[in-house]
């Protein structure tokens, strides 16, 4: 009788240990497929941040943001941050304080842009710091994803949005 209860037990431990080795298996699949929806997800935003922004450029007539908006959209993954750093710097220096829809356009996807690099930053790092486990690297349980890279920009410094100003009552 006591040796089943050795071999009940050491089903138990196995057991116990396959499900924690699945666990970890899976959480460190969640955190890059989220790390890698969350790239695609900045990049769409860049994209048109920096479609917006050749908009405005045309119609103010801005040959310096017209020219680093498109070489943002034209630019491969690996110049990709200095073009949007570019980008940035050529918005910061333009006063965006029309109230016409293309600038509003150009705000909004410049604040959406900064929100979707902060969410990349915070899923990237989970992502790293879950292949940094040592269960998880001693197991090669990451060697299937690609490491995922931090995307450096500069936030822009934009205006605060407009306020509606309420009608007088007459």
């Amino acid at each position: 009788m006591p040796r089943m209860w050795w071999v009940l037990g050491a089903v138990a431990v196995v057991a116990l240990l396959s499900a924690y080795l699945g666990w970890t298996a899976h959480r460190v699949e969640r955190v890059h497929v989220r790390a890698q929806a969350a790239e695609r997800a900045l990049d769409a935003h860049l994209m048109r941040r920096a479609a917006a922004a050749a908009v405005v450029a045309e119609h103010h007539e801005n040959v310096e943001l017209y020219a680093a908006a498109r070489l943002a959209l034209d630019a491969d993954p690996d110049e990709r941050e200095t073009a949007e750093n570019d980008l940035t710097r050529q918005l910061q220096a333009v006063p965006l304080t029309g109230a016409d829809p293309d600038t509003k356009a150009l705000l909004g996807t410049s604040r959406r842009a900064v929100v979707a690099r902060q969410v990349h930053t915070d899923q990237v790092r989970d992502a790293l710091t879950a292949r940094r486990r040592p269960l998880v690297r001693a197991l090669g349980m990451a060697r299937r994803y690609p490491r995922p890279q931090y995307f450096d920009i500069e936030d822009p410094a934009l205006p605060e949005p407009v306020a509606a100003v309420p009608l007088e009552s007459v």
